[in-house]
């Protein structure tokens, strides 16, 4: 039978460790009398030295030296030693005191082996193990591919040590902003400098990659180092967030590929948990546009707040079907009631409504596409966006809904287009159904959001998939972008924050230059401007250079978000909202043309790109 390995390991270390034992009590004898040792301190050494195995050995067995793997031997390993060894100096003294009263063994010997042992002992332990990893590692290491890590901090060195055994990679370099840092070195590998040199180092070095280590740093230095290396060329990888390596499910070493939603990303949003709680837990919920982008996302989200039940209401039957199987999956201990249904239908509407009580309502089902609803649908966004909203708007106060959240956006704000346009009718009649009492109603607006539904991210992924050309509008063009869950989240605060007739703005951060976002993409998926060209095809139909977030006639007030603030718009007029049925309810289809001159009197600050077609059809009266 072939014998424990296990065993056979113990066995060898506790043979080390006595025979360690062995020479560093001689070996302090030798110091104690400058290597000339007595005749009659020799027999005192040989017939102490049992004494002192029997001592340290059982010792060490106390303190579980005998449980770790030297070939990982480590920091926790050696705090084990040295609190052996130390325990070791007076439970000496007190053997010796009682089992050989005529055994006179110089104290010096008690204090200096110990320190020798400590040193052959830990010494021992390291030295096997560098051994070990220089002849299973080291060939590997002089095979990787030249990598630097950005940062070094205690995540830079997690991953040094990951990468130390690792065929893949060979750290040539580290790079950090703190100048404190500059030419030292971590785990062997020198801090060349700070990150803006990571061009110069990268080319001095032969590195075509690099690994950004710093998840515990502001998202907006992140940022800053993804960029430097996608503008260098560089291909970057980045370690897992801080809050998923505080977790456990996953560790340093799994590095990723710099994705552009960390280019474009923000930092983790700050949410009030319990407020929430007290909003949504065990009341009934409902969702509109359930299977959107955003409208799944606020589904998820509000899951994490424990509802009694959540009302999917959605018109797209496949979208809804998707939503259904991930909730099976992700959430089954959630009751999800998904409803096919079009908010532009009132008894559908009115019957969900009755039926199931919601005490909050979240409205994102819209139509948002801006040159799809500008030429040949205007009317149908106009029925979508508005005659939709009044209809949920009414409906959620004839039931008693305690509160209803439009989702708006940022394209509502001195619109350009019909789609905004309709957002900010859509905005209005909440506030006149609103003023009426009852049901609180709440509109929070935002830019874009990544990988939502007819993103542009999504769209310039595909073009570079095929090889260009990647298309942009304009080279000045700019957008907002935030998350999914991001706005979802804001949302939900909005929802629980607002005490009626508020519209929110969430703070955008900085606008990106889409031109800009292109060549990112280009650099990330490991081509240049000179394989996949970029192409400015000229702004489309009622798209503008720029978003704005607040009205010009709009003041804002700060909230105790710092993500959220507060618009506050000008009442609608006694009489408005009859007269917007009226022009709502009109038994036929009026051309484009047509519903953007008409909306221009709903919405003022309207102002549509075809000027001249507003002249041709007020000449034509």
């Amino acid at each position: 039978m072939m014998p424990n390995m296990s065993a056979v390991r113990s066995f060898l270390v506790f043979a080390f460790d006595a025979l360690a034992v062995s020479l560093t009590w001689y070996g302090a004898y030798l110091l104690r009398f400058n290597f000339d040792i007595p005749t009659d301190y020799a027999r005192n050494l040989i017939e102490s030295l049992p004494v002192a195995l029997l001592v340290q050995l059982v010792l060490f067995r106390v303190f579980g030296l005998y449980r770790g793997i030297w070939q990982f031997a480590s920091l926790p390993d050696l705090m084990r030693i040295i609190k052996a060894v130390g325990a070791s100096i007076p439970a000496m003294m007190a053997a010796l005191f009682f089992l050989r009263t005529d055994l006179s063994v110089p104290r010096s010997v008690v204090l200096i082996q110990p320190m020798i042992l400590l040193l052959l002992m830990g010494g021992g332990r390291f030295a096997w193990r560098a051994w070990r990893e220089h002849r299973v590692y080291g060939a590997l290491r002089a095979q990787g591919k030249p990598v630097l890590v950005l940062g070094a901090g205690e995540a830079a060195a997690s991953l040094l040590r990951e990468l130390s055994h690792s065929a893949e990679w060979r750290v040539v370099g580290l790079l950090d902003d703190d100048p404190g840092k500059h030419a030292l070195t971590l785990h062997g590998v020198k801090v060349m400098g700070p990150i803006d040199a990571l061009d110069h180092w990268a080319r001095k070095l032969s590195a075509q990659h690099a690994i950004i280590a710093m998840p515990s740093s502001a998202h907006e230095e992140r940022k800053r180092a993804a960029s430097l290396c996608v503008r260098a060329g560089i291909k970057a990888l980045t370690v897992p967030s801080f809050d998923d390596l505080i977790s456990g499910r996953i560790t340093v070493a799994s590095v990723r590929n710099v994705e552009v939603e960390d280019l474009l990303g923000r930092d983790p949003v700050w949410i009030d948990t319990p407020a929430l709680n007290g909003f949504l837990r065990d009341r009934c919920v409902m969702v509109t546009g359930a299977g959107g982008s955003i409208g799944s996302e606020l589904c998820r989200q509000i899951a994490r707040f424990a509802p009694a039940q959540i009302i999917a209401f959605e018109q797209n039957e496949f979208a809804l079907y998707r939503l259904q199987e991930e909730f099976n999956e992700h959430f089954p201990e959630i009751t999800l009631v998904c409803l096919a249904g079009d908010v532009k239908d009132t008894l559908r509407v009115e019957s969900v409504l009755r039926t199931h009580a919601p005490a909050v309502v979240f409205h994102a089902a819209a139509y948002k596409h801006v040159p799809l609803m500008e030429e040949h649908n205007a009317w149908e966004a106009v029925r979508n966006n508005v005659w939709g909203t009044l209809v949920v708007a009414r409906a959620a106060a004839a039931c008693g809904v305690g509160k209803l959240v439009l989702v708006s956006t940022d394209k509502a704000v001195n619109p350009t287009n019909v789609m905004g346009a309709t957002k900010r009718l859509a905005e209005k009649v909440c506030l006149a159904v609103g003023a009426s009492g009852g049901t609180q109603i709440e509109m929070v607006r935002f830019g874009n959001v990544l990988g939502s539904a007819g993103s542009v991210i999504p769209k310039f992924q595909e073009q570079i998939a095929r090889g260009g050309p990647v298309t942009v509008t304009h080279p000045d063009i700019t957008r907002y972008f935030m998350s999914i869950p991001e706005a979802a989240q804001l949302v939900l605060q909005a929802g629980v924050m607002g005490e009626g007739g508020t519209i929110f703005v969430l703070e955008m951060g900085e606008p990106v230059r889409i031109a800009d976002l292109a060549r990112d993409m280009i650099r990330l998926s490991g081509a240049s401007e000179h394989d996949i060209k970029i192409l400015y095809t000229g702004l489309r139909p009622g798209e503008k250079l720029y978003e704005e977030l607040l009205a010009d006639r709009e003041h804002t007030l700060a909230t105790p978000h710092p993500k959220l603030r507060v618009a506050r718009s000008r009442p609608v007029e006694e009489g408005w909202l009859e007269d917007l049925v009226s022009w709502l309810r009109q038994n036929r289809i009026p051309p484009d043309i047509e519903v953007r001159r008409d909306l221009r009197r709903w919405v003022p600050e309207y102002e549509p790109a075809t000027h001249a077609e507003l002249r041709v059809i007020d000449g034509g009266h």
